[in-house]
């Protein structure tokens, strides 16, 4: 399977300019090489470290060759969207909704067969059927005990902005994860008090980071009391070291809080693929009990699939944690968060 990192053009129009400014968890891209004749192409905005031993496996499924092309989330959608009809990708690998509802509404991701939809919850799908989860993640707080002995306390995103935590929360504010939440934020409490609660967190200086493995880092040395970052990755490294070689621990919010969010990865068939047999392939393969496990017991995520639970990782149940939770379908507005986020000075 060959792998490159996405070069992206120098100038897009307006809202892919918007949304080339912001990365992920899979780093800035430097460089792409010639298709393979014949190739899958898959646009990954997943971190290579975590899905390239399941796309390596997703090539044997498919049985034709797999390029994989790795940049952050939000860098390939703006890829895709100033490509347009140009574009040789076949698959859409994205880190969250919100990128795929963008891409949907352009009209740049094609119907999914029912027979795979029918495979996720509608909670966790496209509602027109573009595009599908592949696994699920919650938002979480990650916190140092000995400087928040009180973090049960903490119930919701409110409670960040309290002084008490002035320059002590850490954040990525490149990551599409973060993206998504603020997407959330945006979708709850309307443009006014998205905003409102945006400036006020800016205004406690919280410090910036690259992505949440270094924000999680932050809070283990203890540079930082806590930090907003998904669940995997803490369950990820107690996999690693063991939970007692892990100082620092990981907190709930409320399920009604938007900073509770359950997202998830998901991925779509590029619309005017010239091999739409192997992209559908490509996306059963990731909704299949071997792929689904992989997300379970490797990379500690959700599975998306029914009678597929992980045999590594002891996860609250995603039941007891979706509480209100909103429709993914919701955070397609991925622009209008990003420009947000520029207008307050948090990018």
């Amino acid at each position: 399977m060959r792998r490159s990192r996405l070069a992206l053009p120098t100038a897009l129009l307006a809202v892919t300019a918007t949304l080339a400014a912001c990365g992920s968890d899979a780093g800035s891209p430097d460089g792409v090489g010639d298709d393979a004749e014949g190739a899958l192409v898959i646009y990954s905005g997943r971190n290579e470290n975590l899905v390239e031993p399941v796309l390596d496996r997703l090539e044997e499924a498919v049985g034709v060759p797999v390029e994989v092309r790795y940049a952050g989330t939000s860098e390939l959608a703006a890829q895709l969207l100033e490509e347009g009809e140009a574009t040789d990708a076949d698959v859409f690998f994205g880190q969250d909704a919100g990128a795929l509802g963008a891409l949907a509404g352009a009209g740049m991701l094609t119907e999914l067969d029912p027979e795979v939809l029918d495979l996720v919850a509608e909670d966790f799908r496209d509602a027109d059927g573009r595009w599908v989860a592949t696994s699920g993640r919650a938002r979480v707080v990650a916190y140092d005990p000995e400087q928040v002995p009180q973090v049960e306390s903490i119930t919701g995103v409110d409670q960040l902005l309290d002084p008490q935590w002035a320059g002590k929360i850490g954040f990525a504010p490149s990551n599409a994860s973060f993206h998504a939440f603020v997407t959330a934020l945006r979708v709850d409490r309307g443009e006014d008090g998205a905003r409102e609660w945006l400036e006020a967190f800016a205004a406690n200086d919280p410090q910036v980071y690259e992505n949440n493995v270094a924000v999680l880092d932050a809070v283990e040395s203890g540079e930082v009391a806590l930090g907003l970052i998904n669940h995997y990755y803490w369950y990820q490294r107690t996999a690693e070291l063991g939970e007692d070689g892990v100082d620092a621990r990981i907190h709930f919010l409320a399920p009604d809080d938007p900073g509770a969010l359950i997202n998830v990865a998901g991925a779509g068939i590029v619309a005017g693929t010239d091999q739409p047999e192997a992209a559908a392939e490509a996306i059963a393969f990731l909704l299949s009990e071997e792929a689904q496990q992989y997300f379970a017991d490797e990379t500690a995520e959700y599975p998306v699939v029914a009678g597929v639970e992980s045999t590594v990782f002891d996860l609250p149940p995603l039941s007891e944690l979706q509480g209100q939770q909103i429709d993914l379908n919701d955070l397609e507005s991925l622009a209008e968060t990003l420009a947000l986020l520029d207008e307050v000075g948090l990018t």
